[in-house]
């Protein structure tokens, strides 16, 4: 200071104007420094806040399991930590803003004070998007009462409208009420170009109605085996666009839902039983006695199966019913119930390993395509 009270001399200034000029800059960096201060300790006492609400959500959750409260204090604790920052930077303020030449302009505040209740109201909108988890809760609460596993997959995407509506009517209201931007002609400017845009997303607003109509008339539930356009497999996931198929290779096939709503869908997830229909073939040298007995073998075996028996209205039916070429034909066919694919090939098995058992107890053969050649003997040769 010394230094520069000379420099002024020496150039004709005034020793006032030079201890003024010092003393307001030493003013301006203590007020910096102090903003500097604010903004650390803001940033600390956030995160040891953020840390005590969720060291007490997670001793709550261990005490009473999760609930409502469980849910509230954690949706606060990200928010709480915005919230105490957006505070910290509003008394900032207070700090740089005076009347005199030290602190910083009016249209400057005006600014930073813009900039601290957009922080609030960012605070506020994230709480209630955090809330949304709350209101989840309560929906898996209410789909766990019904049947239907597809209502578990509209929760999903209640939760992501909630999320998205908030996220834009947030912007929205910050836009207009905080930073004074007039956002119905904003709207009104993009409703033109939302013509065009909606013509470009035909295709995307056809799939979230087609997703509407799945949940409404509900034609396959989730884990269901269906057949869709030539695709079979499993219902993984119904979402806004598409929805999910594992095939029984392993793959994984995406359709758009408005095919979906347009296609003819084979729900054989739904089936109350399998049916098997097979012909079994026995040798012409069975005779009537052998072909007779294999029938009433099979109806043995059959009548031996809890599972083919479950229906009364669909007993097994077994029946000697035609000469083949080369073999006597009984055509066999019975309902396995319940309708698991995986049961019905158990029964399978079980039902063609007694039926070989038995027959070869009997001395029954098989038969299988064979062709027998005469030949003829030339009275000449």
């Amino acid at each position: 200071m010394i230094r520069d009270l000379l420099i002024s001399a020496a150039a004709g200034d005034s020793w006032l104007d030079v201890v003024n000029y010092e003393i307001i800059k030493g003013n301006a960096l203590w007020r910096f420094g102090g903003v500097l201060v604010v903004i650390l300790t803001t940033l600390i006492v956030g995160r040891v806040l953020q840390y005590a609400i969720n060291s007490y959500a997670a001793r709550l959750e261990r005490k009473t399991g999760m609930n409502v409260l469980v849910l509230i204090f954690r949706g606060l604790s990200k928010p709480a930590y915005v919230a105490v920052f957006a505070g910290g930077f509003f008394f900032c303020k207070a700090l740089l803003y005076f009347n005199d030449d030290s602190g910083i302009s009016t249209s400057v505040g005006a600014t930073w004070t813009k900039i601290a209740k957009v922080l609030g109201a960012v605070a506020v909108a994230y709480a209630l998007y955090r809330f949304v988890d709350v209101a989840e809760h309560f929906l898996h609460k209410v789909v766990g009462r019904t049947e239907t596993k597809l209502d578990d997959m509209l929760v999903p995407v209640i939760r992501k409208s909630l999320r998205i509506t908030i996220t834009i009517v947030a912007v929205l209201l910050i836009a207009e009420n905080i930073l004074d931007q007039n956002v119905k002609s904003l709207l009104l400017s993009a409703g033109v170009g939302g013509i065009a845009i909606a013509l470009a997303a035909k295709d995307t607003i056809a799939n979230f109605f087609g997703s509407i109509t799945i949940f409404a008339d509900r034609p396959f539930q989730i884990q269901d085996l269906v057949k869709i356009e030539g695709h079979y497999g499993s219902i993984e996931e119904v979402g806004f666009r598409s929805s999910r198929i594992r095939t029984l290779e392993g793959h994984l096939v995406t359709i758009p839902n408005n095919t979906i709503a347009n296609a003819n869908i084979e729900n054989v997830g739904k089936r109350p039983y399998i049916r098997r229909t097979s012909n079994i073939t026995i040798t012409y040298d069975s005779g009537t006695k052998k072909t007779q007995r294999a029938v009433e073998i099979i109806k043995s075996v059959l009548a031996d199966v809890a599972e083919v028996n479950a229906d009364p209205e669909r007993p097994p039916r077994v029946y000697f019913s035609d000469f083949n070429d080369w073999s006597l034909n009984i055509y066999m066919s019975y309902w396995v119930k319940p309708a698991d694919y995986w049961l019905y090939q158990g029964v399978n098995e079980r039902v063609n390993f007694e039926i070989m058992k038995r027959f070869e107890a009997e001395g029954i053969e098989f038969a299988f395509p064979s062709q027998t050649l005469y030949l003829k003997k030339d009275s000449n040769a």
